[in-house]
């Protein structure tokens, strides 16, 4: 195996376990705010900085990975399909608005957030039936917030790891 493509392998591996870590730790949190869907999104950073170091393919690759294991281990089923549809739209989202200038790491994680609950909200009309809207402003308001968190926290880590990966 080529040099490269181990150190790839083995940043592949390190940013799934962070971002399980992550996952982990965000349930043992309890958020003071009782809407379902609310979530910190802590392993949104390790999916954020997989697609500003590693490119597209390693964050969809790092987000469904992701989005597999902690369902499997904490969640089920259902979970997985609402946290697949915000994770997809969520990269989706980030990856059109990386592209274009004039959007910060602050920016992309802000529309992620939002188009990750936007998501969840396409599955919970699907399963619960379209009364469920109704709380859209309310999730939209948290994935700003907590987009705006990821985005910030995303890009100090972005700083000081660009410049480690640089040397690497």
């Amino acid at each position: 195996m080529h040099k490269s493509n181990t150190k790839k392998i083995t940043l592949y591996g390190m940013l799934i376990a962070l971002a399980f870590i992550l996952s982990y730790i965000e349930n043992l949190i309890s958020l003071p705010i009782r809407i379902p869907g609310i979530k910190l999104g802590l392993a949104n950073i390790v999916v954020l900085i997989g697609l500003y170091a590693l490119g597209v393919k390693a964050a969809l690759v790092l987000s469904v990975v992701r989005v597999l294991l902690v369902s499997l281990t904490f969640g089920n089923m259902s979970m997985f399909w609402f946290s697949m549809a915000g994770a997809f739209l969520s990269l989706i989202t980030m990856i059109c608005l990386k592209k274009i200038k004039g959007f910060s790491m602050i920016g992309v994680s802000i529309a992620g957030g939002v188009a990750h609950n936007v998501g969840q909200i396409i599955v919970a009309m699907y399963v619960l039936g379209k009364r469920i809207v109704f709380q859209l402003p309310y999730l939209l308001i948290g994935g700003i917030g907590m987009g705006l968190v990821i985005g910030i926290v995303g890009a100090m880590v972005w700083k000081k790891l660009s410049k480690a990966l640089n040397q690497w």
